[in-house]
């Protein structure tokens, strides 16, 4: 398994200008949303509970975050519960209304995401490796962190592997 910032490098790459990591904010979100609702229309019943595909998805990528890094997983799980509390929301209204915000959500967020790397002139990452989108919510997280100063030597490690990757 990849260190964490040998994925935040990777990822970075694709994404070292201010604009675009802008667009992502507001796009990664919204196409992140948008997956979680056709996962949240399976749903299976645990005991006196009823777990949806959104649940068990956003728990292994979680976990999958809290490997990585404690703190940023952690983070991550802050901003991600609501993501998979309203897609589980918008799973229980009528499958058409439900297919309308899957569909708005997600092509929403892609020309975000879109228009960022038009700015950037380079390609989506996940057109190189599609678990770059999984990176993808972490990567907000981290440059949160990195932008307020805290996580210092990740910043610096992920500077130097992007660094090391241009020479």
């Amino acid at each position: 398994m990849k260190t964490l910032d040998e994925q935040l490098s990777t990822y970075a790459g694709y994404h070292r200008n201010r604009w675009n990591k802008l667009t992502h904010v507001v796009g990664v979100p919204l196409v992140a949303f948008s997956i979680l609702i056709p996962m949240a229309w399976v749903r299976l019943p645990v005991g006196a509970l009823e777990v949806s595909g959104a649940m068990v998805f956003a728990a292994a990528v979680i976990g999958w975050y809290f490997l990585l890094d404690a703190a940023l997983g952690a983070l991550t799980a802050i901003l991600f519960v609501p993501l998979v509390y309203a897609a589980d929301r918008v799973a229980q209204l009528p499958f058409a209304t439900g297919l309308w915000l899957f569909g708005a959500s997600f092509v929403l967020g892609w020309v975000f995401q879109l228009a960022g790397h038009a700015i950037e002139g380079r390609r989506p990452a996940l057109v190189d490796n599609l678990l770059q989108a999984l990176v993808a919510p972490l990567f907000l997280a981290a440059e949160g962190c990195f932008a307020v100063g805290l996580k210092r030597d990740l910043h610096r490690a992920v500077t130097e592997r992007l660094r090391s990757a241009a020479d």
